[in-house]
């Protein structure tokens, strides 16, 4: 389960485009953040995707990739040309195909680093979903299948993108638009796949042209429903809704770390066996087997692009920090992170501090947010101005917000063990301690 949202530049504070996405996978789904260059690829070579090899294109872009550490795709991304998409799990009436074909990341993956525009990246996820299809398990532990939506983003303009199977329809975004894990375009679209409406009355799914809705046709009622998707997505657009005209990166900061609608209630987030939040918490049971494990905020101008990165879990307890992809990552403190606590990664670290939280959610998290908040807003101002510097300034300042964001989450870990816990609904409790030693975390957890 998964938000993805995308605010043009007619409804922004400062004219730029900002995307955001959460990648909410199972929570031992170590969440890697990495850059590939651009490269060269010889005549005839092929690329192994997650499941398939397809042909290789000539030249392919740097990308700096957010993915589940398993999968060779990504579940958000950017490119040097400044491009970023992100996707959907969403669950349709068309079959499934026996076969691999390709999955929602690959697709991310391979249309940036083919494509020089939103638009261009669009029609090469069609092109590639057509001759290749999707399919293939895309869980860590637990086999899930679906088909996928996305939003595809440059400077200038974004799209949403929603299939089933090889079935397509694609809107462009005229201000704010947010998507979750279930189909959202309905009598109108501005592109969509030949044979689309037909299907769907063939199939017995509407009577007529007149009477063709994607979404209600497409949609598998009881999957969309329990994924609670349609009043996650409601939530975000009303969240950003607000602000339009003034929206701006700590605004998508905010959205993805929302814990509730406009006028809802926050509930305790060890509560319940149902319902979900665009900040994703996992539980007890299937429909809340996932948790929000990695976050990205990307600042589009036609002069550059800015990308706000999180590289850990429950962006409530993360710190954003700023990439550039020209000046690189600061591997030595990020790491690659896979299935099983590895105490030298970003990723593994964080949970410590995020797993322990949880265990009194509302009065450890108390003692750092404000501290939190202030770093930001400093990496915020300080961003603003590194923006135009040169490369090795903009990498100095990148290892520097890292390096400082580690350095305060030891030391609110050290506050936060001397809060004494709090008792947890007894189902949430025995799910985290089974995720705790799957990971290997033991003791490590107080």
């Amino acid at each position: 389960m998964c938000d993805t949202m995308v605010v043009l530049g007619n409804a922004t504070a400062d004219g730029s485009v900002l995307f955001a996405k959460n990648s909410d996978r199972e929570p031992n789904e170590a969440h890697e953040v990495i850059l590939i260059p651009a490269a060269e690829h010889p005549a005839g070579s092929r690329v192994k995707c997650t499941y398939i090899e397809i042909p290789q294109v000539s030249h392919t872009y740097a990308v700096l990739l957010a993915r589940p550490f398993w999968i060779w795709g990504a579940e958000m991304g950017t490119n040097q040309h400044g491009v970023v998409i992100g996707n959907e799990a969403v669950f349709t009436r068309v079959p499934h195909p026996k076969e691999n074909g390709l999955i929602g990341m690959d697709f991310i993956r391979l249309a940036l680093e083919r494509s020089r525009t939103a638009e261009e990246a669009l029609y090469c996820i069609i092109s590639l979903l057509e001759e290749y299809g999707q399919g293939g398990n895309c869980g860590f532990r637990h086999r899930m299948v679906y088909h996928n939506s996305f939003i595809l983003a440059d400077a200038r303009e974004a799209w949403v993108l929603e299939t089933a199977g090889k079935f397509w329809a694609a809107e462009k975004v005229k201000d704010i638009r947010s998507i979750s894990n279930a189909l959202t375009i309905g009598e109108t679209w501005d592109l969509a796949s030949s044979g689309l409406v037909e299907y769907a009355i063939k199939q017995g799914w509407c009577q007529s042209k007149s009477d063709f809705n994607f979404a209600r046709c497409y949609s598998d009622v009881i999957y969309t429903r329990f994924s609670d998707a349609r009043r996650r997505q409601k939530c975000s657009t009303d969240l950003l809704s607000i602000h339009r005209g003034k929206v701006t990166e700590k605004t998508m900061f905010n959205v993805l770390r929302s814990h509730a609608g406009i006028g809802e209630e926050e509930r305790r987030i060890d509560r319940g066996l149902t319902g979900s939040e665009v900040c994703m918490h996992a539980g007890f049971g299937p429909i809340r087997g996932s948790q929000s494990v990695g976050s990205m905020v990307s600042r589009l101008t036609p002069n550059g692009a800015t990308h706000w990165m999180t590289g850990t879990s429950a962006p409530c307890l993360s710190v954003f920090k700023p990439v550039w992809i020209d000046s690189g990552l600061p591997e030595d403190l990020i790491g690659h992170p896979r299935g099983t606590f590895d105490p030298t990664t970003l990723f593994w670290k964080h949970e410590i501090l995020h797993r322990t939280v949880l265990k009194n959610y509302p009065e450890r998290s108390r003692l750092f947010l404000v501290e939190r908040n202030q770093m930001e807003d400093e990496f915020l101002h300080q961003e603003s101005e590194k923006r135009s510097r040169s490369e090795i300034e903009r990498r100095t300042f990148t290892q520097e917000c890292f390096r400082r964001a580690q350095i305060a989450e030891q030391g609110w870990l050290e506050d936060v063990i001397k809060v004494p816990e709090r008792r947890l609904d007894f189902f949430y409790d025995l799910a985290w301690r089974q995720f705790n030693r799957e990971a290997g975390l033991g003791s490590l957890v107080r």
